[in-house]
């Protein structure tokens, strides 16, 4: 027999995550600041982590302020071992603890494979894969108590569409992806969701250079079926979806953000 739960309408208090903690990866700029907001927006208390541009992250912490929740300025370099555990005790000391995890920090070395270095897969292996389930194995059985918790790793829609200059990127892109959909139907059953989010082309401090000449940037607008580059803010709504209750029916999947990129 199928049960079938009564309809109720929807409400926008279904996005709100007052009350709720959030660490947001690599939220100083960029994306992550971008979603770090919209949560405290929604409510949430959100650490701002940073690994080396501390004015803009205490401009990102200044900002969740001024929108009436706690925020928490917490450092820590990804590509070195015990930074997942700094970071986490930091978040629980400031916030109490973790209900929301976005996974967002990354490393890119753009390269040729035939010159890629021993050095270079570590660097990013470390930041992009490891620091990240290493995060989820200390925050997530709180979440299993509380019977609530949110994981969202950031991807790439190279996880699609691959960049010959990132083969190694690309790879971890999709490791991180299929870590995540793994946790999800692991931990669906205590209340936790599990998503990827993979944007696409989003100008950012980290490739505005590579799209500011005009030829450049019509050869990526070629790629895009909207015909523009997304900016950190389109990233934002989808993440308040996925990190909220009225995202709650959501996991294990992988949203692609990227103007129809990967198409």
């Amino acid at each position: 027999m199928c049960v079938v739960n009564p309809v109720t309408s929807p409400s926008i208090s279904s996005y709100s995550l007052k009350g709720r903690t959030a660490l947001i990866t690599g939220s100083s700029r960029g994306i992550g600041a971008a979603i770090a907001l919209v949560l405290a927006q929604a409510g949430a208390d959100v650490a701002i982590h940073y690994a080396g541009q501390e004015e803009k992250a205490r401009a990102v912490v200044k900002q969740a302020e001024d929108l009436g929740v706690r925020a928490a300025l917490v450092r820590g370099d990804l590509s070195r071992n015990g930074a997942a555990e700094q970071i986490y005790n930091s978040t629980v000391v400031a916030l109490g603890r973790i209900d929301i995890l976005v996974l967002n920090a990354s490393v890119q070395i753009p390269k040729n494979w035939l010159g890629i270095t021993r050095a270079d897969i570590d660097t990013q292996f470390s930041v992009n894969f490891r620091s990240g389930l290493e995060l989820l194995q200390l925050a997530v059985p709180q979440m299993v108590a509380q019977k609530w918790g949110r994981i969202l790793s950031i991807g790439s829609v190279q996880e699609k569409v691959p960049s010959s200059e990132m083969l190694v990127y690309s790879s971890l892109k999709n490791a991180q992806c299929a870590m995540v959909l793994s946790l999800a139907k692991q931990l669906a059953a205590f209340g936790i969701t599990a998503n990827n989010l993979a944007p696409g082309v989003i100008v950012t401090d980290r490739n505005r250079d590579r799209v500011s000449e005009p030829k450049d940037a019509a050869r990526v607008l070629s790629w895009i079926p909207a015909g523009y580059m997304g900016q950190p803010s389109d990233c934002a709504g989808a993440a308040l979806l996925l990190c909220s209750d009225a995202g709650r029916y959501i996991t294990g999947q992988s949203l692609f953000v990227d103007g129809g990129m990967s198409l």
